[in-house]
């Protein structure tokens, strides 16, 4: 079972003055969310950024319309086998399990600071991190472009407030000052942004073989059924909420009225599986794996899934339900220097980390 998020939450005029050590409450609540010495969770959640809810709410429905295009036009048209599919349309290119195509959800990936990031140098050398955006061709999906732009480019512009106030968190307030990196700039100025528009097809449809489950095993088979175990992998990454609409309509369905187990579940510094629901005015963002390296373990990145609608679950209005989310990963270039502080040891960093996922291999094992 799953316990009560105890989600921070910080207001967007927070983040707008300067990063300053004398901040001690912002530091309080970033150490709440970020530390490795409490239950933190590792992400942290923004309210009140002018214009993100009404671009999110814009934007998000139209994953339901882009994933009900043709399959023979997206697979024609928007999937990119050349960017190991980081741009355009992926649908069952992932794995779940081993030799066992993911079918569960389809995404969308799109860099919304630039059609044509880095150099042709870097695209030929790094074809994954500088893919070309590839956009459904006008009238196919009204919006999808200038929305998308709008809000990537709006989260990004968050993480990178949020980043300066990290570094003023690590150097001053963890003792670590040989830390000497300015993420607040870099996330400022990257090129290397990826969103991911994710539709999430219902289980009842996606995944036949989840209809066999017995009430036992539906907690263990479940748990990671949308989106399996894993820590972040970069820097930061930013979250605009989820949308739960009906996959045939596409009506926007409320919450309430929604499977409550299912959602995005983060294990925190106790190994405790904790059910996280960003609200929705909000825009959260989950620390990764390269931010823990580079702070000396002073922020750690946590385990999380998404658990998807358990196929036995009963809408009263017969609905198969589908989950849209939009997670935007904000990273450096790929030549940036991965170290760590001077005075912090590797094995400091790795016993930092979250213990207690089975399915999240150790990081010094990585």
């Amino acid at each position: 079972m799953s316990k009560e998020s105890p989600l921070v939450i910080l207001e967007y005029a927070d983040l707008l003055a300067d990063p300053s050590p004398s901040n001690r409450n912002l530091s309080s609540q970033l150490s709440k969310a970020f530390s490795s010495s409490q239950a933190s969770l590792g992400i942290i959640a923004i309210r009140n950024i002018p214009s993100f809810l009404e671009t999110k709410q814009a934007f998000l429905p139209l994953a339901h319309a882009l994933s009900h295009l043709p399959t023979s036009y997206l697979e024609e048209n928007l999937a990119d086998e050349k960017s190991m599919y980081n741009a355009g349309w992926s649908h069952g290119k992932e794995q779940l399990k081993k030799n066992q195509p993911d079918f569960h959800k389809a995404s969308f990936y799109f860099n919304p600071i630039t059609d044509v990031p880095g150099t042709i140098e870097d695209r030929e050398k790094f074809p994954a991190s500088y893919p070309i955006n590839k956009w459904p061709d006008e009238g196919m999906v009204d919006g999808l472009e200038d929305l998308g732009k709008e809000l990537g480019q709006l989260m990004r512009d968050v993480v990178a407030l949020l980043a300066g106030h990290v570094d003023v968190y690590v150097r001053e307030h963890c003792g670590c000052q040989d830390y000497n990196t300015d993420m607040g700039q870099e996330m400022k100025i990257t090129e290397k942004v990826k969103g991911r528009l994710l539709y999430y097809f219902p289980l009842a449809t996606n995944g036949a073989a989840l209809d066999t489950c017995t009430t036992a095993t539906m907690e263990e088979e479940t748990l990671d059924s949308w989106i399996g175990w894993h820590n972040d992998s970069g820097f930061f990454t930013a979250l605009a909420g989820d949308l739960y609409v009906d996959h045939d309509s596409g009506q926007v369905i409320p919450k309430s009225e929604v499977d409550p187990n299912a959602g995005l579940l983060v294990m925190d510094r106790n190994g405790d599986t904790i059910k996280v629901d960003i609200p929705d005015d909000c825009m959260a963002v989950q620390i990764g794996e390269c931010l823990q390296i580079i702070t000396g373990g002073n922020v750690v990145a946590t385990p999380h899934c998404v658990r998807g609608v358990d196929p036995k679950w009963t809408d009263e209005k017969g609905r198969k339900v589908a989950r849209i989310s939009f997670p935007c990963f904000v990273d450096t270039v790929p030549k940036f220097p991965l170290t760590v502080p001077q005075g912090t040891s590797r094995e400091e960093i790795l016993e930092r980390s979250v213990k207690g996922c089975a399915k999240v291999p150790p990081l010094g094992e990585r």
